[in-house]
């Protein structure tokens, strides 16, 4: 049963991340979901195949980890600075606020003169819980940008399954080769804009940002490490001032962060705690 155990939850990372694997066997995946997947794996499916956003104006119920959405919008495919990745995923949908975000930040990096940036997932079309690859990304206000920026500008067909490469070594922990001050100057501009709150990267791409100097280091608070985070910056905007039902996290703690960085070792699979969604949330599914 361990063996069983141990293949399963590999499966499950390659399904997280079918770009660095290839697909998963159907088998597998039956495995997968047998030893590892919640009791609620079948409403974060339900979640998945909802035709798409329910109309109306945009409404956050709940937070990163347990929310749904009302009025989402679906990011453009491609755009000034930016192309979407995985697109088969239907995961490129968020609060407006986040779209304007991307799109502030795609221009910005075009202006640097490098790109385009790689936009992962977003939020699935009412955002709720995914069926696999993240336990947050449900309220519509949080994305991934990957790290990989030595790619032209692609067809909509070529930009599934692409390869994103880990930046961190497994066994120094340190950065490798292929980082580089485009990658350092791509986070800052992520964080340089009052609307985000949190960004999650691995420690050793923090203790590289903390190294280095910077003329304002105050946004280096916002630059949090985070397992599972050595490919990607994940980005999370706070809540609109006009979103009362959203809840925020609380401020991340003073200071930048820098003085105590501790290794964010990758565990075997991605905790999947099941969180209970906020009572609206049901009819934003139903309907």
């Amino acid at each position: 049963m361990k063996a069983t155990i141990t293949g399963a939850a590999a499966s499950l990372r390659r399904l997280s991340n079918p770009w660095r694997s290839g697909r998963v066997a159907p088998a597998a995946l039956a495995i997968a979901a047998a030893c590892l997947l919640p009791a609620s794996d079948a409403l974060a499916r339900d979640w998945s195949e909802v035709p798409g956003p329910l109309a109306g104006p945009p409404r956050i119920i709940g937070h990163h980890g347990a929310a749904c959405l009302i009025g989402a919008q679906q990011l453009p495919a491609e755009g000034v600075g930016y192309q979407a990745v995985d697109l088969e995923r239907r995961r490129h949908y968020g609060h407006p606020e986040l779209l304007d975000y991307i799109q502030t930040l795609g221009r910005r990096v075009a202006e640097a003169g490098f790109g385009p940036m790689l936009v992962g997932d977003m939020s699935q079309p009412r955002g709720g819980p995914m069926s696999y690859g993240h336990v947050s990304h449900q309220s519509g206000l949080d994305v991934d940008i990957w790290f990989r920026l030595d790619l032209p500008v692609l067809d909509r067909s070529e930009r599934e399954g692409l390869e994103q490469p880990i930046l961190v070594d497994p066994k120094t922990a340190r950065l490798d080769a292929r980082w580089t001050d485009r990658h350092a100057e791509l986070i800052r501009l992520a964080a340089d804009d009052p609307r985000v709150a949190r960004i999650f990267v691995d420690g050793a791409v923090k203790r590289d940002l903390c190294d280095r100097e910077w003329d304002d280091r105050s946004w280096l608070r916002r630059i949090r490490p985070w397992p599972w985070h050595d490919e990607h910056l994940h980005v999370r905007l706070r809540c609109p001032a006009d979103q009362k039902e959203c809840v925020d996290q609380p401020e991340p703690p003073a200071g930048d962060g820098c003085a105590t960085i501790l290794p964010t070792p990758r565990p075997l699979v991605e905790a999947s705690p099941v969180r209970r969604l906020p009572p609206a949330c049901a009819a934003v599914l139903e309907q």
